[in-house]
């Protein structure tokens, strides 16, 4: 069974990404932040049906998704043509990654769009959070990186939230980590306790597959180290 919504309206984040807020006629959205709806329309004949993160907090008749536009994809591209007005059949916000205990200190790896459910669990640890929470996002550039300016807000109000950025293709004047995630998870993380930390991992199959396989071997429990749960198919694994 699926929902109606409107596009209230629609915000260009960054040069390939656009916020879509997204209302519902007499319905409440409950979910816990960093869980994902399914978008649904028709093309060519065909149903087609995509997940994406709620960015906002739960509880309102509203939910606002950020949508990378990729110029091959068929449901990216299909959505970044929506405007304000048009109506879009969505499923119930629901999945397997959200914050599991918010007692317990907390990891969050995340690259490109795959920040999108890591910032409202931050935001959710940031307010209600009774540890230390440590983000560790990566992009090619400054000028890609979504939200940039509510995680670092997030960061100078909040003393237990760190926020950790690290490009691809940072330019000359970048004062920070360069190169990949992976590659600066331990240098970033120094000083976490890992053997009782949470992780929550999102980003390109390839790398969540191979940042978990890097807490694991650095002595996380497998069992607190949590994403979506499809990405080993989705890279081969």
């Amino acid at each position: 069974m699926t929902l109606t919504v409107t596009v209230a309206d629609v915000h260009q984040m960054t040069p390939d990404v656009k916020q879509f807020r997204l209302a519902a006629d007499d319905h409440t959205f409950e979910y816990e932040p960093g869980q994902h709806t399914q978008i649904h329309f028709e093309q060519d004949g065909e149903e087609v049906e995509r997940p994406y993160t709620a960015a906002t907090r739960p509880g309102t008749d509203q939910i606002v998704l950020a949508i990378k536009r990729y110029d091959d994809g068929t449901a990216s591209v299909w959505i970044h043509e929506r405007t304000p007005g048009d109506e879009i059949e969505i499923d119930e916000v629901d999945g397997d990654l959200y914050v599991r205990d918010l007692d317990r200190d907390a990891v969050f790896v995340a690259t490109g769009t795959g920040i999108t459910p890591i910032y409202p669990m931050l935001k959710q640890y940031a307010r209600e959070g009774e540890g230390d929470a440590h983000l560790v996002f990566g992009e090619r550039d400054e000028e890609h990186l979504i939200f940039r300016e509510s995680l670092d807000q997030l960061h100078a109000e909040h003393d237990h939230v760190a926020v950790d950025y690290v490009l691809s293709r940072a330019d000359d004047d970048w004062p920070g980590r360069e190169g990949h995630v992976q590659d600066h998870l331990p240098d970033a993380l120094d000083g976490v306790d890992l053997d009782e930390a949470a992780v929550y991992v999102c980003g390109v199959p390839e790398m969540v597959v191979e940042t978990a396989d890097l807490f694991v071997d650095a002595g996380v429990d497998e069992k607190r180290v949590y994403t979506e749960g499809w990405e080993a198919d989705a890279a081969g694994e």
